[in-house]
């Protein structure tokens, strides 16, 4: 009998989180001060945002960094995650490529959001902070913050991309379970949100993120929290890439061809850098690394790479990334973690070192692809993982035309069971592109 499942016990959890900092070919780019446009040195704007552990990981150049005690011990509801081989998958595209999927679906909000959102919520409650703000798009950050502020104790209030709310009402009413109290953006709650309320706006993660530090500056016991983007954030999702490490062990294979979806990238970061981060450090092995993105918000594909303001009204420090500029209102498409109008910097970097490839599709086919691993593999994967999906599909059917044989490996960071108004949008033909 094949195996098709590589499974990792509790105790084989990382200890440490893995910081891809020290191995990169080339320093980055600092962030700049907005104000004086100078590199940010003095910590004491972020320190306003977060609390000063989290500012020592996002500054850090430390290759590890230890997950506290409390943390292990909440990732193991739900961690280690399992590693599948898609034997059903490559069967039915008749394909010489081995395909490995990393399943995040089966936290409790079912995504990788969890994997930071304890972290966070974790270093927050140490310093006292008595409630978390924070912004999501498809409701999938804000959940999976929503959960970790339960569990340790912390108030949320979440500013969700006004589209989103409509589309995906449930996922309100997941984080209203958890305690959260949700505000459709732009609302009336903030300067910045009143003045574009009532407009039919869809809302977008810059006008939200923007919203959500406003409301922090208006409240000296709450912080803010992002759910991607930032180093501190790639650092937390290293988690999935270090068990998936040992995992292709089990296996007995290496992955040539590493794949995952990318909006702000930390589902992406978190599956790849360890392993690009081994082959920077041993130089022995290289890795082709494709990051997926929608045709409808293409930062890597078709973002500039410049420094830009992380949210629409300017209130960021000015990171160096990809970037469709800060004032873009991506359209409705269903795929809401992935409308971000910047991409991660880290990422940002790698790709323009040439390390990263980058694809965009369209949402028709990503949807088509998401329901043939459906009905292949027995899951439905949220929209953002489809992404991947179809990337995949696409390598795999191009392997058995050139009688290759890659060993695909990718991160299927979500499942779709809360997504379900987007498939059947599909099915009855009312997606547009």
């Amino acid at each position: 009998m094949h195996m098709h499942a590589y499974r990792l016990h509790a105790g084989d959890m990382p200890r440490s989180w893995y910081n891809i900092v020290p191995d990169l070919p080339k320093p980055m780019d600092p962030p700049l001060d907005p104000r004086t446009k100078q590199p940010l040195l003095d910590p004491a704007p972020l320190l306003r945002l977060f609390p000063k552990a989290l500012v020592e990981q996002e500054m850090s150049g430390a290759r590890e960094v230890p997950i506290p005690q409390a943390v292990l011990e909440l990732y193991a509801k739900y961690r280690p995650t399992p590693l599948f081989r898609a034997r059903r998958l490559e069967e039915a595209l008749d394909t010489p490529a081995h395909i490995y999927y990393k399943y995040e679906g089966v936290s409790p909000t079912g995504s990788h959001k969890p994997n930071t959102a304890i972290a966070q919520a974790y270093y927050n409650a140490q310093e006292g902070v008595h409630t978390l703000v924070t912004e999501t798009g498809a409701g999938q950050w804000g959940s999976a913050l929503a959960l970790a502020c339960r569990l340790l104790g912390l108030e949320t209030r979440v500013y969700m991309v006004r589209i989103s709310y409509h589309q995906k009402p449930l996922r309100r009413v997941v984080m209203e379970a958890y305690g959260a109290q949700v505000y459709a953006s732009p609302s009336d709650r903030t300067e910045f949100g009143r003045q574009l309320y009532g407009s039919d706006s869809p809302g977008s993660l810059g006008i939200a993120i923007s919203e959500a530090i406003e409301d922090v500056l208006a409240d000296p016991g709450a912080k803010y929290a992002l759910g991607s983007v930032l180093n501190h954030v790639l650092l937390h999702q290293s988690v999935i890439g270090l068990e998936a490490l040992k995992q292709m062990e089990m296996a007995g294979e290496a992955p040539t061809i590493l794949v995952g979806a990318v909006g702000g990238g930390s589902n992406f970061a978190g599956l790849v850098f360890p392993f690009l981060g081994e082959s920077l450090r041993t130089l022995n092995r290289s890795y082709r690394i494709i990051a997926v993105e929608p045709e409808s918000c293409p930062s890597l594909t078709k973002g500039a790479y410049r420094y830009d303001f992380g949210d629409t009204a300017g209130l960021t420090p000015l990171l160096k990334m990809h970037t469709l500029g800060h004032d873009f209102i991506p359209p409705r498409i269903h795929a809401g973690g992935l409308r971000y109008h910047g991409m991660a910097p880290l990422i940002s970097h790698l790709y323009d070192l040439g390390y990263i490839e980058a694809r965009a599709y369209p949402q028709q086919a990503v949807f088509e692809a998401g329901e043939f691993f459906a009905r292949t593999e027995g899951i439905i994967p949220a929209p953002e993982a489809a992404h991947a999906v179809k990337a995949v599909i696409d390598l795999a059917v191009e392997a058995r035309h050139t009688g290759t044989r890659p060993v695909i490996l990718f991160n299927l960071c979500g499942h779709g069971l809360l997504d379900l108004q987007a498939y059947d949008d599909y099915h009855q033909g009312r997606l547009t592109e």
